[in-house]
């Protein structure tokens, strides 16, 4: 099974990207995990990727790209995968078509999780990360054990400056202004889904699922 899950900050596709990795036994990939990853381990990649992180810019599409395309070139990845939030340009689609290609693959579904603007602030207002980890907690929905700490290393959490208020709505226009094209993109090769982000987590989980299993997913594992 080879996804992709698009959506805004806060929408919930990472949740979902999460329970659908365990349920299907494949591997979710997100650009914040691959980042993190590289730059733990120091490879040139993560070098030059945390040039743009530490100076507070988005990393080229370049660099993303190559990062992603040697992901999904690792062993786990053979049985499939679960991008998460990637690609998020049509460049980087294209991208993506174009490394699939080469190892003869393809996607089997584009999944778009939306949400309002008002349950998206809500719910990235309230969210923390580990700082040693990268761990993702909620103050209302999934708290940490002990106020402030991370369950799974004893990091210090904290809020990120996107996850503010005041940039939410900033970090929503941009996410706005390239969805557009992706979402033609993808419903022009009869892939993409869509869902209402809004509702409870366990529901759109079901629907996903439903939708594969009709859709005969479940057989390309």
């Amino acid at each position: 099974m080879r996804l992709v899950l698009l959506g805004p900050p806060g929408a919930g596709k990472g949740t979902q990207a999460e329970l659908l990795a365990k349920k299907y036994r494949v591997p979710q990939i997100s650009t914040g995990d691959i980042f993190r990853r590289a730059r733990s381990q120091g490879t040139e990649l993560g070098k030059e990727a945390e040039k743009y992180i530490s100076e507070g810019n988005l990393v080229p599409d370049n660099i993303v790209i190559k990062m992603v395309e040697e992901r999904l070139k690792e062993s786990d990845c053979q049985g499939g995968f679960i991008l998460d939030g990637f690609p998020r340009t049509i460049l980087q689609a294209e991208a993506l078509d174009d490394i699939l290609s080469f190892m003869e693959l393809s996607l089997d579904k584009v999944l778009e999780i939306s949400s309002s603007r008002r349950v998206i602030i809500d719910r990235l207002s309230a969210r923390r990360i580990c700082r040693e980890c990268g761990a993702t907690y909620h103050l209302q929905n999934k708290p940490p054990k002990s106020e402030g700490v991370c369950d799974i290393c004893g990091g210090l959490l904290y809020q990120r400056d996107d996850d503010k208020k005041e940039t939410i709505g900033k970090r929503l226009n941009i996410y706005e202004s390239e969805i557009e094209a992706l979402r033609d993109y993808y419903t022009h090769r009869g892939l993409l889904a869509l869902f209402d982000g809004d509702r409870d987590i366990m529901i759109i989980y079901k629907e996903i699922c439903s939708l594969l299993e009709d859709e005969g997913q479940e057989d390309n594992l």
